[in-house]
């Protein structure tokens, strides 16, 4: 096979794997170093958008286990992130698997693409699977430190008022 990528820098050659779901292309990239893992291309897609679009398991788990990864990054003319693309895979069982993949990897559920549709407005009614999966990270998410109890007296202990 002709390197294609040959003379292209290690953020163009990232892009380049993950539209290609060339696995062995992208651990070549992160061996080599001297590339940002959230580069966007000119329409602002990073190799997570990709890999999420086009239904590439192997390259996605590459990408999602690289320290520093931006699992929620918008592109410029969707506004949409890698969920909201995963979420329009035909195959239903790749789209379940790659959905799964981007909440375990604590993907925003909340975020509205350019039609103001977040992950929910966007996944098929029929795949009702999907909408539970969402619906629990949407609870997940609304869960903040806001509804446990604070500590705030100043004083050491529990709280709880007993010595």
């Amino acid at each position: 096979m002709a390197d294609e990528t040959k003379g292209a820098s290690n953020n163009q050659r990232l892009l380049a794997a993950a539209k290609e779901d060339n696995l062995e292309l992208i651990q070549e990239v992160f061996e080599a170093g001297d590339f940002d893992i959230n580069f966007q291309d000119g329409l602002g897609n990073t190799a997570l958008h990709y890999a999420a679009s086009l239904g590439c398991p192997e390259v996605l788990e590459e990408i999602l286990s690289y320290d520093g990864c931006d699992v929620d990054p918008i592109n410029r003319i969707e506004k949409a992130t890698p969920l909201h693309l995963a979420l329009r895979l035909e195959d239903p069982e790749m789209r379940k698997y790659i959905v799964e993949s981007l909440l375990e990897a604590g993907a925003d559920v909340k975020i509205k693409d350019k039609n103001g549709d977040t992950a929910l407005d966007v996944v098929p009614s029929s795949d009702t699977e999907l909408r539970a999966a969402i619906r629990k990270a949407q609870a997940s998410a609304s869960v903040s430190n806001d509804d446990f109890a604070d500590d705030d007296d100043d004083e050491p202990g529990s709280g709880s008022g007993s010595e």
